[in-house]
């Protein structure tokens, strides 16, 4: 399967679940194709990070070069970050994939660019439109704080969007775990970020926790 992390907004967390993600599918032992085609090549950076350090298992990353339908079916799952900067490889990334995980944080804004963006993937010319998911990423961890749970309703209700419960919050271990080269389940496995991140992968991956 061909899956897409993208977002029209930056800090929206694309990079970091991609990563996130792409080191839990090579420990399901499934063979992934890693695509990094933002021009800010954060995902690259952080690959870097775990090959200099050394942690097990490898994560090997390529350009927009492997933007290729052929080269990407050959793996069990292809992940691709991708970034308006860059909104050829976007386009041709959209063009090719089976769905789109877009991670949403709890504002206005990033609710009206959600919007924005699945008006835009209905421009890219295919036989049949990609399955497009939203999530709640960055969530508040506070329960008085009502954002997060009012941004979630109106995911529910938006046209072309598929709106998955798993929710992942607001937590230094994740910025941490990122900066050090490592997924939020390898530096804190029993901590509720890696139990929010697990609960996701069960949404989007059901087949591989079965």
């Amino acid at each position: 399967m061909i899956t897409i992390v993208g977002s029209l907004k930056g800090g929206s967390g694309k990079s970091t679940l991609t990563f996130n993600l792409a080191v839990w599918l090579v420990m399901a032992e499934a063979s992934v194709v890693l695509v990094d085609a933002d021009p800010q090549a954060t995902l690259t950076d952080v690959v870097d990070v775990r090959g200099e350090e050394g942690f097990k298992p490898r994560i090997e990353v390529f350009g927009k070069d492997a933007l290729s339908e052929s080269r990407l079916r050959e793996a069990d799952e292809a992940l691709i970050d991708v970034g308006t900067s860059d909104m050829e490889s976007l386009r041709r990334a959209l063009a090719i994939c089976d769905r789109v995980v877009v991670p949403v944080p709890p504002s206005q804004a990033d609710i009206w660019s959600t919007q924005r963006f699945i008006q835009m993937i209905a421009t890219v010319e295919r036989a049949t439109p990609p399955e497009i998911i939203g999530f709640i990423n960055r969530g508040d961890t506070h329960h008085a704080v009502q954002e997060t749970n009012e941004t979630a309703a109106a995911l529910v209700s938006l046209p072309g969007l598929r709106f998955i419960k798993p929710r992942l919050s607001q937590r230094t271990v994740f910025r941490r775990s990122f900066s050090e080269g490592l997924a939020v389940f390898e530096l804190e496995p029993r901590g509720k970020g890696a139990r929010e991140f697990m609960s996701l992968t069960a949404a989007l991956y059901p087949r591989l926790v079965g």
